[in-house]
């Protein structure tokens, strides 16, 4: 007898959870300005302008001209 009394315990309970996640759901759509109506915008925020006319980094330019002199122990043997 208790295992029926439980078991119907239990059905009445999660009839109720989900009603009350039904309920719940309901009145947070209806609300105006609580999820469907944010202002808040995601993602990226972009300006349109003009292309430009020269990259923003100049071209690399060596300072050193020619082949650069070998360090003193890799230059070998004198003579």
């Amino acid at each position: 007898m208790r295992s029926r009394t439980t078991r119907t315990s239990a059905i009445v309970a999660g009839g109720a959870m989900v009603s009350l996640g039904i309920i719940a759901a309901t009145v947070t759509q209806s609300v105006p300005g609580v999820v469907a109506d944010s202002t808040m915008s995601t993602g990226t925020t972009s300006t349109v302008g003009p292309a430009p006319t020269a990259p923003p980094i100049p071209m690399a330019v060596p300072s050193i001209k020619g082949p650069a002199p070998l360090p003193v122990e890799e230059q070998g043997l004198p003579g």
